[in-house]
């Protein structure tokens, strides 16, 4: 997977207008993301498996997470993700990175060696989490778990959604994205409760330029 790739992730986010969402025009989003090219891996995705090697990130305060849920939809179908009414008014905005994850504090940035953990699925979200810390690996934010089916809808698929581990509000829900309706559903689960159908989504580290 090439710098091909990049540049395929930076034109897919813009043809959806994510900088619109943050009052940039196209060429200035293209010249925050162009720091970011050098730094790909050339290695090809495995979306079967839901391994993929790189995932260009747009941090919420450029792309609000409610503004882009809609944007995603599943492979080859046109009715558009939501956020669950479950959130309250107010709430997704308290789901932030856990310090133990270092998200970079920039507009944009990548994240690695992604994989879509359906190895967790039947696993009570806290032991997965700490099976992953345990492999030098951490969980994705909500941010990531949106990039990975903005930019690979193929991973999602029945019986093989995933858990956000990275993203948590102070209390047991872990955010989570599964399908509903045939339409692909932002929610969360408790952190306590293990789904047969509900992964843990994880990569191997992130970057920023």
């Amino acid at each position: 997977m090439t710098a091909r790739e990049f540049d395929r992730q930076v034109r897919n986010l813009i043809e959806l207008g994510y900088p619109a969402l943050g009052g940039l025009g196209a060429a200035e989003f293209e010249a925050l993301c162009a720091p970011l090219r050098a730094a790909v891996p050339d290695q090809e995705a495995d979306v079967t498996a839901g391994r993929v090697p790189f995932l260009l990130v747009v941090a919420r305060e450029v792309a609000p997470v409610e503004r882009t849920m809609p944007l995603t939809a599943l492979h080859g179908k046109k009715k558009p993700g939501f956020v669950d009414h479950s959130f309250e008014p107010g709430a997704l905005e308290r789901f932030v990175a856990v310090p133990s994850v270092a998200v970079p504090g920039h507009r944009v940035h990548l994240v690695f060696d992604v994989e879509r953990g359906e190895e967790f699925c039947g696993v009570v979200p806290n032991d997965a989490m700490e099976t992953i810390a345990g492999r030098g690996r951490t969980p994705l934010t909500i941010e990531e778990g949106i990039a990975l089916i903005t930019h690979f809808p193929e991973v999602l698929v029945k019986n093989k959604c995933f858990s956000l581990g990275g993203s948590r509000s102070g209390d047991r829900r872990v955010p989570a994205i599964w399908i509903s309706q045939g339409m692909p559903k932002l929610g969360w689960c408790w952190e306590g409760n293990p789904h047969t159908w509900l992964g843990m989504a994880s990569a191997g580290k992130r970057h920023a330029a």
